[in-house]
């Protein structure tokens, strides 16, 4: 799918953005992967990734 010469990485790093829609929370790679703002991301191969969240006591507030 990936047109760039030399080919972009493998699925397991990072392709180049291609379409940005950040009103909407995802951005396509050149390499056929969605990624979403709360990191998770849907692959080319249909292996999907969960987001990477933080367990809550890791939190922190403002006061």
């Amino acid at each position: 799918m990936c047109t760039h010469r030399p080919s972009c990485p493998a699925t397991d790093a990072r392709g180049h953005v291609v379409a940005a829609h950040p009103e909407q929370g995802w951005h396509l790679l050149c390499d056929g992967t969605v990624v979403f703002d709360d990191t998770g991301e849907l692959r080319s191969d249909g292996l999907v990734v969960a987001p990477h969240r933080l367990p809550v006591g890791h939190l922190t507030t403002a006061a």
